[in-house]
């Protein structure tokens, strides 16, 4: 099963960067990025279910991380970017409304924090808005967003 899962983040992946190249056949950062968030969500995903809800984490991760990856992911390395990732989601699952979720990386000094907004109910399902801010070089960017979590216990980006 976690062969297949992952097998198809990298296909996504790599569908993703080969249909954003260039006119001169080269992917961005962005790219790069946005690809790089897509399968370690899908990572991410796929350690939360049992069954046919791991799959369907593997690609609400895929899409959380292809976001975060695309916004945020022209100066994070790979590193940054799953660290950003685990403090989403427990900030999401678990954070107090209000409350940073910090998350930092010790091997290059970047940081962010992701602040939940209180819980509410959208069609059936509980939903936060946060905001999710890194520091790099001293200098915040900020990716706003909603989420909303799924029968299996996922979250995802709306």
């Amino acid at each position: 099963m976690r062969i297949v899962t992952s097998a198809a983040a990298i296909a996504m992946a790599m569908g993703l960067a080969a249909c954003s190249s260039g006119p001169d056949g080269r992917v961005s950062k962005a790219d790069v990025g946005t690809g790089t968030g897509v399968l370690a969500g899908a990572v991410i995903g796929s350690q939360f279910g049992k069954g046919d809800g791991k799959i369907v984490g593997a690609v609400l991760g895929a899409f959380a991380g292809g976001v975060i990856g695309n916004d945020i992911g022209r100066k994070l390395d790979q590193r940054d970017r799953l660290l950003a990732q685990q403090a989403e989601f427990e900030a999401l699952e678990r954070g107090p409304s209000g409350q940073p979720r910090r998350w930092s990386n010790p091997d290059n000094g970047r940081y962010g924090d992701i602040v939940p907004e209180p819980p509410y109910q959208r069609s059936g399902r509980d939903c936060r808005d946060y905001a999710h801010t890194v520091y790099m070089e001293g200098r915040p960017q900020t990716l706003r967003g909603t989420a909303c979590r799924n029968r299996d216990g996922t979250w995802s980006a709306i």
